[in-house]
């Protein structure tokens, strides 16, 4: 059924004021990201074209092809660490979600462009050698420096797109998915002596070889900086420890993590933090959790459901647990909102960053809206606290439970949407929680002429 929480009185948390404009815009423009990419991609064809004097033969078309497919292969992979390198102005200004995505489709053409590279090359020098392809690649293998160590390179990097796949990832627990792509570092490595061995474009271009090499050591050490030396120094800065652990729903938990200098973090409501609870069961692994509550004090909450080991887990963490966490992430922040009014629409779990904003977002009475879609009405999440945050802040407050088949209907098709909110399209809408629900609901809004613009989405889907 479809069920509307009015105005009432309940217990409920301290709701800070909401602050009196979006916090200002910190990340970097999406669009100059991808003219950046594009640009080196470029950069990288011209300096084939420089290097290759003359083309004659089908033995040479094939060679000069496996060369330049190679050299964007080579780009192709290091574009990609970078994209996870959680660079903040990257995280903030793109979004971990977005990030993904192009992770994702640049990883399909990296792992083309390596398979062109290698049957290319063999095909080409086994032309020129008038000799068969599976000889020429024993030559290859056994002749030439590093192509054995770029071979295994290749082998790890399409190997990474495959589990990467979505029937795989499907199959596969997040750790499991998580720990494999660190392989991709191992590749990276192979590869980059590879290209300098055997490379013509770089043998005797002393310019090509240190910018390359400027390029690769950039990375590697944004890796070095992001991934590994700040999360050890907000540990030893915040010292976080969980204070209490509490169900809310059915297999849904809260934790509470407290910690020192937590402002200094400068997390908004709407981000992310990778969590690594130093437990026997859980200190080797870091999993991404959305603050639950808008960050307070010293205080910061997340809420999870028990989907994996991970989550499941933390049902059983102690007050007292040491925790360290990356971040904050993420672009689902107040600085997206271009209109005065709102609407945030959740689905299941994914209510777990809207929450945050639903509290913290600032908004005029009647300006701010929240559908939360969930099967069952045992399923939902926070009940009490949106009700009272909706009677604090004069804001809508519409759940909707119970099955399609059961309704009869979709409370989130495009009729339904633009029933309840005759003018939709003057709305900006946030976004979040399964996959199908995204695409179902981003469909529902293109159909009801919502901006693009105005549309912003977070999934937890890894």
């Amino acid at each position: 059924m479809a069920t509307t929480y009015p105005a009432r009185s309940v217990p409920a948390p301290p709701v800070p004021a909401p602050p009196a404009a979006p916090a200002p815009a910190t990340g970097t423009d999406p669009g100059l990201v991808l003219g950046l990419i594009v640009a080196g991609a470029l950069a990288t064809i011209a300096l084939w074209w420089q290097n290759t004097e003359s083309i004659s033969g089908l033995g040479d078309w094939l060679t000069n092809a496996g060369r330049v497919t190679g050299l964007l292969a080579g780009y192709g992979v290091v574009v990609l660490v970078a994209l996870m390198a959680r660079i903040p102005p990257l995280e903030r200004g793109i979004g971990a979600d977005r990030l993904a995505r192009w992770h994702a489709h640049g990883g399909r053409y990296t792992v083309s462009l390596i398979l062109a590279h290698g049957l290319l090359i063999i095909w080409g020098y086994a032309n020129t050698a008038h000799t068969d392809v599976i000889s020429q690649t024993g030559t290859l293998l056994t002749s030439y420096p590093d192509v054995l160590m770029a071979t295994v390179a290749g082998l790890l990097l399409v190997g990474v797109g495959a589990v990467s796949a979505r029937a795989a990832r499907r199959r596969m627990r997040y750790e499991t998915w998580y720990y494999l792509h660190f392989y991709t570092y191992l590749a990276v490595a192979l590869a980059f002596s590879h290209q300098f061995a055997t490379g013509a474009d770089f043998m005797t271009n002393r310019p090509a070889r240190i910018a390359w090499s400027a390029l690769y050591l950039g990375v590697g050490a944004a890796i070095g900086w992001y991934r590994f030396a700040v999360p050890i120094r907000q540990a030893l800065r915040h010292r976080l420890r969980v204070t209490a652990v509490y169900p809310e729903a059915a297999g849904v938990v809260s934790v509470l993590v407290t910690g020192r200098h937590l402002a200094e973090l400068q997390a908004e409501s709407g981000q992310f933090f990778r969590w690594r609870f130093l437990t026997r069961e859980l200190w080797w692994t870091s999993t991404p959790y959305s603050l639950s509550a808008a960050p307070s004090g010293n205080t910061l909450r997340i809420t999870a459901k028990g989907f994996g080991d991970h989550s499941a887990a933390l049902a059983r963490l102690r007050p007292g647990t040491k925790v360290i966490a990356e971040g904050p992430y993420g672009a689902l922040t107040a600085a997206r909102r271009t209109r005065r009014k709102v609407l945030l629409i959740a689905g299941g779990i994914g209510v777990t960053p809207l929450r945050a904003l639903f509290e913290s977002l600032p908004a005029g009475p009647d300006e701010l809206t929240l559908l939360y879609r969930a099967s069952r009405s045992h399923e939902v999440v926070f009940g009490e606290e949106l009700a009272a945050i909706a009677e604090q802040r004069g804001a809508r407050l519409h759940v909707l439970t119970g099955r399609r088949t059961e309704l009869g209907y979709d409370p989130l098709s495009v009729e339904a949407l633009t029933t309840n909110i005759p003018d939709l399209r003057d709305y900006d809408v946030y976004l979040c929680g399964p996959q199908p629900l995204i695409s179902d609901v981003g469909s529902a809004l293109r159909a009801a002429r919502v901006p693009r613009r105005q549309i912003h989405v977070e999934s937890f889907e890894f």
